[in-house]
């Protein structure tokens, strides 16, 4: 049971003893997770169909290696009733201006849209955040910016995920919301993930992770696994024309009724392979 890290110690589990030194360790500060429903998976998004209807691609970009996941002092101490635990949010201004500006240039290329996401009305980390992200789009005048606090972000996630081109999060806020960008869209195995660090380098995988409970059945849902595939080659290799062709296989592929058992509801389900195989072969088409 030990395997998928379900009942290891806290520290010794996949994120803390892992995935969270290896980003602070290629200092891969800056979590790209692109959130898109795509045409006919309509029926499997959680939200009422009028909202579904409506369509959405957003782009969460979360500040990876700052915030209250690595500020100090953290810990517990004491006994009894006077037992306590603590954590600390913690923000430098150059953490806040890079990020800012990922999530600008990443506007510039979509839909001219940046909404940042805080809690200025509370955290003190939050103010400079909402000051920081409105200097800096002052450099972008063709990028509209406006800022939301995260428990509107939630809600309105729900009431109108459309309203949304590029959201701007601090680490613990950009979590949160990614994940929630993630349930919407119908299935976790939709959904690709890059981090990145300054020099380009990053970690490409599938927001849902390794799905260790169907290893080796050949039922998975491929999809965020060649999507991510085509986040690296536009991010870490500049290879756009490259990864649009990869993107538009996989819209062709569901275009055309390809499903694994995730999507397929009532419909015929094919395997993991057989929806590589599909991808692959539109890809070789349009080449």
């Amino acid at each position: 049971m030990a395997q998928n890290g379900k009942n290891l110690p806290p520290a010794q589990q996949p994120e803390r003893g892992a995935l969270l030194p290896l980003r602070k360790h290629f200092k891969l500060f800056s979590n790209l997770r692109p959130a898109r429903l795509y045409e006919g998976l309509e029926e499997f998004c959680p939200l009422r169909s009028d909202i579904a209807a409506r369509g959405f691609d957003i782009l969460c970009v979360r500040e990876l290696t700052g915030g209250i996941y690595f500020g100090q002092p953290k810990g517990r101490e004491g006994q009894g009733m006077h037992e306590r635990a603590f954590d600390t949010e913690v923000y430098h201004r150059f953490e806040i201006e890079r990020i800012a500006r990922i999530a600008f240039e990443a506007a510039r290329k979509r839909r001219g849209k940046v909404t940042s996401i805080d809690k200025a009305n509370v955290l003190q980390s939050s103010i400079l955040w909402r000051e920081i992200a409105t200097e800096i789009g002052k450099d972008y005048p063709d990028v509209a910016l406006n800022h939301m606090y995260i428990d509107n972000a939630t809600m309105q996630l729900i009431k109108d995920p459309s309203q949304f081109d590029v959201m701007l999060c601090s680490n613990i806020f950009g979590d949160i919301l990614s994940d929630e960008c993630a349930m919407i869209t119908g299935s976790m195995g939709m959904l690709p993930s890059a981090s990145l660090n300054e020099q380009g380098f990053g970690l490409y995988e599938p927001a849902g992770g390794s799905a260790p409970d169907i290893a080796g059945k050949n039922i998975a849902n491929p999809i965020a696994q060649i999507l991510s595939f085509a986040l690296l080659l536009r991010y870490s290799l500049n290879a756009d024309d490259a990864a649009n062709a990869v993107e538009q296989a996989v819209n062709k592929a569901l275009e055309q009724g390809f499903r694994t058992s995730d999507l397929a509801g009532d419909g015929k389900a094919i395997s993991t392979s057989e929806m590589g195989d599909a991808i692959a072969r539109i890809i070789a088409q349009e080449a």
